[in-house]
């Protein structure tokens, strides 16, 4: 007999990140010179402070089962971060410890969505979202913005996407991928918005201290009381800390929300990972000065990537505010013939641009936004002038 998958599972498409990351790596092993900017994770060690602590957890025993939302530790230290990052008053009740943000996302959408439910997906956005949204029964509606208005939304753009089913918008900012961050203003509006509508917002805050030039986003829940009843924040430790493979990840909703993610999560993941908590809590209590450090170095690779891209003929890209991504506009050579291949969208680009010239970024239309490829500067200096060298090289290739 033919095993057959279920309809749900098998419309699933799998992450064009980690898809180009998984051949990347390929490459990488079987001794090619290739150049990978595809992997959304910083490319520092974590911290020592963390790791020391979670050496000191497996020597005294920290290695058992725990509840399956968190300690109590680790959620007392989610809750003081909130407190004194983000002015935001939460009890453990509101907490929910999860296996990466990933998990937390799928959890927040899971305890939303009923069939048909509709949810406002801005685009550009995370690649996951879409297929999220899908597995939970939702329907997801996009509300694509522009390069012009550097990839933000407004009220009005919301208003002309609301329906009678629209249970939820993601708010993701800083943005993956295109790392524009929302004013406090614009926050506002999207807050009081949200709230007239009845409309939940999950917000998805991994980026949050990745943020250059000044800039400091606030959480869209810290606007009154009655829209952080309405918002599941997202946040975790693997971009802030560089623990990308800790995988832990958290959120915040009401008591109510938060119980029954708990409980479905007990029946799905138990406890997230006993030793990576302990870690954890390390890293929401102590300094901040790894991440100084990391927010230096993804400053000063962001201006050389921005300058170096947007004086090249053909591609240009607008200057990210935060997180460690580049939306590079290729639209000027959809059409054109480059390395012999006419180039008929971003995943034709990035196939050209990897199998010729060994460098590999991710086609942005499984981000909603084709005519683009996303660039992570969460790489070595090298490597990004060695990458735009071999830019500069494929695009003298072109013929008109």
């Amino acid at each position: 007999m033919e095993i057959q998958v279920s309809q749900k599972f098998a419309s699933i498409p799998p992450s064009a990140t980690l898809a180009i990351d998984s051949k990347y790596k390929e490459m990488k092993k079987a001794g090619e010179d290739v150049i990978g900017f595809g992997a959304g994770e910083p490319d520092f060690d974590t911290p020592e402070h963390i790791r020391e602590s979670a050496i000191h957890a497996i020597n005294t025993g920290v290695t058992k089962y725990t509840p399956a939302s968190g300690t109590i530790e680790i959620k007392d230290a989610v809750v003081r971060k909130f407190k004194r990052e983000n002015g935001l008053e939460y009890t453990r009740e509101n907490i929910v410890v999860s296996n990466g943000a990933k998990h937390s996302l799928m959890n927040a959408f899971g305890v939303l969505l009923n069939p048909g439910d509709e949810v406002i997906l801005p685009a550009p956005y995370w690649v996951s979202y879409y297929d999220m949204i899908r597995l939970n029964d939702g329907v997801p509606v996009i509300l694509t913005t522009t390069e012009e208005k550097d990839f933000k939304f407004n009220v009005d753009d919301l208003n002309a996407v609301f329906t009678e089913k629209t249970k939820a918008l993601v708010l993701n900012t800083p943005s993956n991928p295109t790392g524009m961050v929302y004013t406090d203003d614009e926050l506002k509006a999207i807050a009081d918005w949200a709230v007239e509508k009845g409309v939940y917002v999950i917000s998805d805050e991994i980026y949050e201290h990745l943020v250059y030039d000044g800039s400091r986003p606030h959480s869209i829940a810290s606007f009154g009381e009655e829209i952080r009843e309405q918002t599941i924040i997202v946040n975790g430790v693997s971009k802030t800390f560089a623990m990308t493979g800790w995988r832990i990840g958290y959120l915040a909703a009401t008591a109510k929300l938060a119980k029954a993610i708990s409980n479905v999560q007990s029946h799905a993941t138990s406890n997230p990972n006993s030793i990576a908590q302990a870690a954890t809590i390390t890293a929401l209590d102590g300094p901040m000065d790894g991440v100084e450090e990391m927010k230096k170095a993804f400053c000063e690779r962001r201006n050389y990537m921005v300058e170096r891209i947007n004086q090249m003929d053909g591609v240009s890209c607008r200057k990210p505010q935060g997180a460690f991504y580049v939306m590079m506009n290729i639209k000027a050579l959809i059409g054109k013939k480059i390395a012999g291949t006419v180039i008929q969208g971003s995943e034709d680009f990035a196939r050209v641009f990897l199998d010729e010239f060994k460098v590999a970024v991710v086609p942005c239309v499984s981000f909603g936004a084709e005519g683009f490829v996303r660039w992570s500067y969460a790489t070595s200096m090298e490597n990004i002038e060695r990458g735009l060298d071999r830019l500069e090289q494929l695009l003298a290739t072109k013929e008109d």
